[in-house]
């Protein structure tokens, strides 16, 4: 790490990526927010969401080794899918989505989705489909966007420029109206 100040600026390229997710509720929304933080492993860290971009060369690494690289207070990038409800019966899904080029000095993409009534698989896939899509678009693969994903997917696979693309998915069914539950998954960046 390097800060702006004498003749350094600094270069807050993240190395390394872990994926976490979590479900929390509370008859407070924040702390419905703060109890799928703990879920997740990360309430412990000052987070700070960033838009969608895998950085080249970025390495996952297991959430277990990547919370050991990070100290309480720590402020951390990531991107974040949340949503909350305190509807009884409503199912509610948050998703982040990757696709990782082939091309390790290239970047991939990272997509965050939230969302009311999908199931796990549903939401997984949409997010796996918006960061794949993304990327397919700056790696000039030719597709059709109205293309289910499954048909998508393989194109993509096919075209050797995408090596891999999944999706963390947390969900659950809101079990009282007097109480708020919050579902997210996250991708959590570690600059060294």
């Amino acid at each position: 790490m390097c800060f702006i100040g004498n003749d350094c600026i600094m270069n807050l390229v993240p190395k390394y990526v872990f994926f976490t997710k979590g479900v929390g509720s509370d008859k407070k929304e924040l702390q419905s927010f703060e109890s799928a933080l703990l879920d997740a492993g990360i309430a412990h860290l000052n987070i700070v969401q960033v838009s969608s971009i895998l950085p080249p060369n970025c390495v996952e690494i297991s959430k277990k080794k990547g919370l050991k690289m990070l100290n309480p207070g720590q402020i951390v990038f990531v991107v974040l899918a949340r949503q909350c409800s305190n509807e009884k019966h409503k199912l509610i899904s948050a998703s982040v989505g990757v696709a990782k080029p082939k091309d390790e000095k290239h970047y991939g993409f990272l997509s965050e989705h939230h969302c009311l009534g999908q199931d796990e698989e549903t939401a997984g896939d949409f997010a796996e489909d918006l960061a794949a899509s993304m990327l397919a678009s700056t790696l000039g693969i030719e597709f059709d966007i109205d293309a289910d994903y499954d048909e998508k997917r393989e194109i993509f696979h096919m075209s050797d420029k995408i090596v891999e693309t999944k999706s963390t998915t947390s969900t659950s069914i809101v079990e009282r109206d007097d109480i708020f539950t919050t579902v997210l998954a996250a991708a959590v960046f570690i600059i060294e």
